[in-house]
């Protein structure tokens, strides 16, 4: 395995971790800015009004997610655990 190859699966690593996390973070902050924009027209500042719904918007991603993310993760650590039984150089 040279240094070119342990570049290109760093860069997969980021790529597979950016694509698992992205959904949740872009529901999330949707659904936070949803919720903040009630809570400024209602001038209701409850904490836990901003956070409960973001928390099970969350969950309910990574629920509705959870075997693609599981096949993305699965697929690239294959692909890692077939890589180091290659040649070192």
């Amino acid at each position: 395995m040279t240094r070119v190859d342990l570049l290109q699966l760093a860069r997969e690593m980021l790529v597979s971790a950016t694509m698992v996390a992205t959904p949740v973070l872009i529901v999330v902050a949707v659904v936070g800015l949803a919720i903040s924009l009630v809570q400024a027209l209602t001038q209701i500042q409850e904490q836990s009004l901003s956070f409960v719904p973001k928390m099970l918007a969350g969950i309910g991603t990574l629920l509705a997610l959870s075997p693609w993310m599981i096949g993305v993760l699965v697929t690239l650590a294959t692909r890692i655990m077939s890589s180091i039984g290659g040649p070192l150089s």
